[in-house]
């Protein structure tokens, strides 16, 4: 899980990849960005909710793990990653984007606890 290397384009790519939470954050798109006709997205079930929420929680406990193991140059791009989250310019902060930003150092926070 080493970072193997520090080129220019890493900042770039981190940024493309985090530019795409900007439309995240619990709405989901009508619009189908290839043919821009309306889509229709069937509403989820309770079970479907659910299943979805064990599926969070185990997905966050198994990155926790990973994070005890990460290196502190790891660690702390973790952390400016969730600095990174904000709005494009001339919109304002999504809630639950804000929320992710902070859940985001927490989960690192909470790797700690099973570090050596």
């Amino acid at each position: 899980m080493s970072r193997q290397s520090s080129d220019p384009d890493d900042f770039t790519q981190r940024q493309r990849a985090l530019s795409r939470w900007d439309n995240e954050g619990g709405a989901a798109p009508k619009v189908s960005i290839l043919s821009g006709e309306q889509i229709s997205i069937p509403e989820m079930t309770n079970a479907e909710l659910v299943a979805l929420h064990v599926r969070v929680i185990a997905l966050e406990n198994l990155l926790i793990s990973l994070l005890a193991k990460a290196s502190d140059e790891q660690l702390n791009l973790a952390r400016e990653m969730a600095g990174f989250i904000s709005p494009r310019p001339g919109f304002t902060h999504h809630p639950l984007t804000v929320r992710a930003a902070a859940h985001m150092v927490d989960l690192v926070e909470r790797s700690a606890h099973f570090r050596n």
